[in-house]
């Protein structure tokens, strides 16, 4: 038996056979190619460069072991701001982008005339570069003649923020254009809510339940896989900024760079103002490996909060 298995396995393929797996391989090659190339490679040279002491200026890395990492806990004066910034911003923008965008997707999810327009409207922002959206808001912010400022001078705010040129107001300036954006989120909701069975509200319906507890009882456990794809997308998101942060001060544009010097920001500088690559890796693998445990604690400590319709029963 075990012989004739082996020869079973060993069976040459027949000529149709190798031309259809040739054509397979050749139909995967170019992804086969550009995974390992703009990923394995990039992965891999970045892992070793973290080890190193290569700049610029001087191009053939020499190795120096766990120095960079020493140095980022002990004399980067940045790095613990930066990551501060960075988990500021997501305490201002995660939780309140996830509550907004439910909000507006159930006000979108209404069966009412032209509602696809303003789906439309509200996913725009989305869809806009990210440079264009930051020069915008830059205009919008502008202390003299910006359109918020003007409006709060007109509602009677004599004295109204600086915004991104205050120490105080430059992070609440990003969150604010953050949240602008929330209608990205709130389509993957309204998505969430039409694949909702409608009789299951007709049933609660006619049990006598008010929307509240339709709300609470129905949409909330069967939009919960959303709302947890929402959340794990949003952590990601909020270790990975840095256009706006870039273009609204980061860089020492307003002088409030220090305010603004987000994580991701930092390694930028790090890697091309101070020309050091070596140094940015290590910077690099830490966010990663920081962001990866964040995402893994909130992934373990809410997946039991997940509802699952196909089984009836929460993750875990």
């Amino acid at each position: 038996m075990a012989t004739t298995g082996l020869a079973t396995r060993r069976r040459r393929l027949s000529k149709i056979e190798r031309k259809e797996a040739l054509a397979a391989y050749l139909c995967l090659s170019p992804w086969a190619i550009g995974f390992i190339v703009f990923l394995v490679v990039p992965i891999g040279m970045a892992a070793y460069a973290a080890f190193t002491h290569w700049t610029i200026i001087n191009p053939p890395p020499r190795w120096i072991g766990i120095q960079n990492f020493v140095e980022m806990f002990t004399k980067d004066r940045y790095f613990l701001w930066s990551l501060g910034i960075t988990l500021k911003y997501m305490a201002m923008t995660l939780i309140p982008g996830l509550v907004i965008s439910l909000i507006l997707a159930l006000f979108l999810n209404a069966k009412l005339k032209g509602m696809n327009f303003f789906r439309t409207v509200f996913y725009v922002p989305a869809v806009v570069s990210g440079v264009a959206v930051t020069i915008l808001w830059i205009s919008l912010l502008d202390p003299q003649a910006g359109a918020v400022n003007t409006m709060l001078r007109q509602l009677g705010v004599q004295n109204p923020p600086n915004w991104v040129g205050s120490s105080k107001w430059a992070l609440p300036s990003v969150a604010i254009m953050s949240l602008w954006g929330v209608g990205g989120g709130a389509i993957i909701y309204l998505s969430g809510l039409q694949n909702i069975p409608p009789h299951l509200y007709e049933a609660a319906w006619i049990d006598g339940a008010s929307r509240w507890q339709q709300f609470w009882r129905i949409t909330l456990p069967l939009l919960s896989p959303t709302i947890f794809f929402n959340l794990i997308t949003g952590l990601i998101g909020a270790f990975q900024v840095f256009t706006p942060a870039y273009i609204m001060g980061g860089a020492s544009r307003w002088g409030t760079s220090r305010y603004l010097r987000f994580y991701l920001l930092h390694v930028y500088l790090k890697a091309f103002q101070e020309g050091r690559l070596g140094y940015a890796a290590a910077l690099a693998w830490v966010l990663t490996i920081l962001s990866a445990l964040v995402v893994l604690i909130v992934y373990r400590s809410t997946e039991q909060l997940v509802y699952y319709e196909e089984t009836g029963e929460r993750g875990g």
